[in-house]
């Protein structure tokens, strides 16, 4: 049996890709001119001058929020994994709150790459940090022949092999968005929109893998 995480949990875990997804496909739908997905940034639509901004600004903060609650009611993983994951959450949150000038991300925003920065490492290795890497006992009931005990099972989502793969994942995720960056000709939009997709869609697998039975 595994320390289910809450409903709580669930729910929030399910709306970080659901925030995400849905933000940039509605915000790219409502710049005014132009917008490709695949050569410009998720940040570039919540930039100072992009058209109905708060749409993406929004979405990015509920992300943040969503894995910050999400870290509280994980309650079976390790707390180092824990605090990377809502520590990821909060980093979120100021990418939000530090917007590009512009949506050609003319000059940048040292800021805003710092915080971006830490939020994609952060939710790339969370998992490794989560894992847990022994059952545990606990007696729950007296039967006919005695005292019963019940394993606790490791939720799969946090057993050893299966965190240090999704890390392992996340990180080459993370790694081709940023051998995009600044280069000619590519596309750092579709590397950066797989990178964080899948950094919102694991927490959702673990909350899963800790609710079945």
């Amino acid at each position: 049996m595994t320390n289910a995480a809450p409903w709580w949990g669930l729910l929030s875990s399910a709306a970080a890709p659901t925030l995400l997804i849905g933000g940039w496909t509605w915000a790219a739908a409502r710049q005014e001119v132009g917008f490709d997905s695949f050569t410009q940034t998720i940040s570039a639509l919540a930039a100072l001058d992009a058209t109905d901004r708060w749409v993406m600004t929004s979405a990015l903060a509920g992300v943040g929020l969503a894995h910050i609650t999400t870290a509280l009611a994980l309650r079976d993983a390790a707390l180092p994994g824990r605090l990377l994951l809502g520590g990821g959450g909060v980093a979120t949150v100021l990418v939000a709150a530090l917007p590009l000038p512009t949506v050609l991300g003319d000059g940048g925003s040292a800021p805003h790459a710092i915080v971006a920065g830490i939020s994609f490492g952060a939710l790339a290795i969370w998992p490794a940090f989560a894992m847990r890497r022994r059952t545990r006992d606990r007696h729950t009931y007296d039967g006919p022949a005695g005292p019963g005990a019940v394993h606790r099972q490791i939720a799969w989502g946090l057993r050893p092999k299966v965190a240090v793969a999704a890390t392992a994942i996340l990180l080459a995720g993370v790694g081709w968005f940023v051998s995009d960056l600044g280069q000619d000709m590519s596309q750092v939009g579709l590397s950066e929109r797989v990178a964080a997709g899948a950094q919102a869609v694991w927490p959702l697998l673990v909350v899963l893998s800790t609710r079945r039975r």
